[in-house]
């Protein structure tokens, strides 16, 4: 078990994770190559229906800084610099796109023990203002994520979460959507060996009165395949089948089906990542 409670984003993440993870409906590829001179460039691909979307992205490791540049099909040039370890538990990212001159942002994260805050300030004359911050140890952790926009001068996101693990159990409450949306998910490893796991979500939104549950279930059939399904209370069942056919390289088949509306036709994604 990791030392400190981590940031905000790790409230939840292990049922998020099982429920969600890896769950598509499009046919989507990526490849990783590395130069000699150790240059990473990776290649993705989706297609969604009759879209394509691609893009191309380089990273590059020079002692504790990394350097990130991608470019999509739209010609939007994404690049983020972090620099790890300025201090201990210190991570610095600056990350911008061109052309939007307005996605300037300088983050700023940090890890203790018994502490992890991560703030962003915009690149602008009137930035928004990000603060996330999680107190308490791996065992119980509260936190809050919150968003300022200095331009209209009003708190744009409000958000709160506890997070509770203790063995093999997760389970985590949060509040989003400045109160309107209340989750509250579960995660439980069954069998270390078989890395079988169960996990569950329930999410209510206030203004609609209305109700979300999400059940789903990870298995091992062997060490490189994974099967997965969950179902919710629309009707919505999924399930996944991902098997890692060389270090680090995954081909993954997934398919989802209305159980309310057999007739329709089941949705089927692929996805396959490549790495040397």
């Amino acid at each position: 078990m990791s030392k400190g409670p981590g940031l905000y984003f790790d409230i939840g993440k292990k049922a998020r994770d099982l429920l969600f993870k890896d769950y598509h409906s499009d046919q989507k590829f990526t490849i990783t190559t590395y130069s000699p001179t150790g240059v990473a460039i990776t290649s993705s691909g989706t297609r969604r229906g009759d879209l394509f979307v691609a893009d191309v992205n380089t990273q590059l490791k020079n002692k504790n800084i990394t350097t990130d540049v991608k470019v999509d099909t739209d010609s939007n040039l994404f690049t983020t610099i972090t620099v790890n370890e300025l201090a201990p538990g210190l991570k610095t990212i600056l990350s911008f796109r061109v052309p939007d001159q307005r996605s300037g942002k300088v983050e700023v994260q940090y890890l203790h023990d018994y502490a992890g805050i991560s703030t962003s300030v915009g690149l602008t004359a009137n930035p928004i203002v990000n603060f996330s911050g999680v107190v308490g140890t791996n065992v119980l952790a509260l936190g809050t994520d919150l968003s300022f926009d200095t331009k209209i001068g009003e708190l744009t996101k409000f958000n709160a979460g506890l997070n509770f693990t203790k063995d093999d159990l997760v389970a985590s409450l949060t509040v989003n959507d400045k109160g309107d949306t209340l989750n509250a998910s579960y995660y439980h490893v069954v069998n270390h060996l078989s890395n079988t796991a169960v996990g569950a979500e329930v999410k209510h939104r206030f203004s609609t009165n209305e109700n979300t549950l999400t059940l789903g279930t990870q298995h091992a059939l062997d060490p490189l395949t994974t099967v997965k399904a969950r179902v919710n209370n629309f009707g919505k069942a999924s399930a996944l089948i991902q098997h890692e056919w060389r270090p680090k390289s995954f081909f993954t088949i997934s398919g989802e089906v209305d159980t309310k509306a057999i007739d329709k036709s089941a949705k089927v994604g692929l996805g396959l990542a490549l790495k040397p």
